[in-house]
């Protein structure tokens, strides 16, 4: 089985070559620019570092364009996902508030908002009040992501038999969400639909490289498929690519 450089590295590769130069360009030169258009670069370069994984760089252009303007709902938005990838909870849910507070009708507010008060705070009432109301706004043109957090938001809460729904739902919207693909790899190896969990894992690995918990559901599907072969390879990329991963440790005590 060959590694394959994926669309999500190419992604990154054009982000890293590009983050600057295309913000700066779509405004001209950064001498003209009103206050608010400088916000907005920095805005857009920090979400992009975000991306890149580059926290430190992204927060020292988010602060940036803080300091610019201080009242900007989506600099706060994107502060708040900082934190939160940080996992600095308490300030990140600050930052959701306020973003909120000051434009209630953002559907990329309400759905972050909504998956932080359900992932981070186990408040699953007020996050898929958020999530609900995300997909009711008119102008909210991505309902798949709200909808995969819903579903996420459901399974957390034990509801999983209405959370099957929202996922496919998701994936009628956007059938290449991430996600959601891989929401639905997990449910259907679960329920012991196992050939559509494979279904589900490879429109997934024809999209993005495989991750600890990808290959860990990969070897227990082909397993109970009774591909052997298929099954060791996977496990081999486990412990190749991931060795230190809780998945590859767990595969490790399963074997002795």
């Amino acid at each position: 089985m060959q590694y394959k450089i994926t669309s999500k590295w190419l992604l990154i590769v054009f982000l890293c070559i590009f983050s600057n130069a295309c913000v700066v360009t779509s405004y001209g030169s950064r001498d003209k620019l009103t206050e608010e258009e400088k916000a907005d670069l920095y805005l857009q370069m920090g979400v992009r570092y975000m991306e890149l994984n580059m926290l430190k760089t992204s927060k020292q252009r988010l602060e940036k364009a803080l300091d610019i303007d201080s009242d900007n709902a989506d600099v706060h938005n994107a502060l708040g996902a900082l934190h939160e990838r940080l996992g600095q909870f308490e300030i990140a849910g600050d930052y959701y508030e306020y973003a909120l507070k000051k434009s209630r009708d953002n559907a990329s507010i309400k759905n972050n908002y909504g998956q932080f008060l359900c992932e981070r705070k186990g408040d699953y009432t007020g996050g898929m009040v958020l999530l609900n109301e995300a997909l009711a706004l008119p102008l909210n043109n991505k309902k798949w992501i709200a909808l995969t957090n819903k579903g996420r938001c459901q399974l957390k809460s034990a509801k999983k038999k209405l959370a099957e729904p929202n996922f496919r739902r998701a994936l009628r919207l956007n059938r290449n969400y991430l996600p959601a693909l891989l929401e639905m790899q997990k449910i259907s190896y679960q329920t012991r639909k196992y050939m559509s969990a494979q279904a589900f894992l490879q429109r997934y690995i024809a999209l993005a490289e495989h991750n600890p918990e990808t290959l860990w559901y990969a070897v227990q599907t082909e397993r109970a498929l009774g591909n052997k072969e298929l099954t060791e390879q996977y496990r081999e990329m486990l412990f190749s690519l991931f060795p230190e991963s809780k998945e590859a440790k767990q595969l490790r005590t399963a074997i002795r």
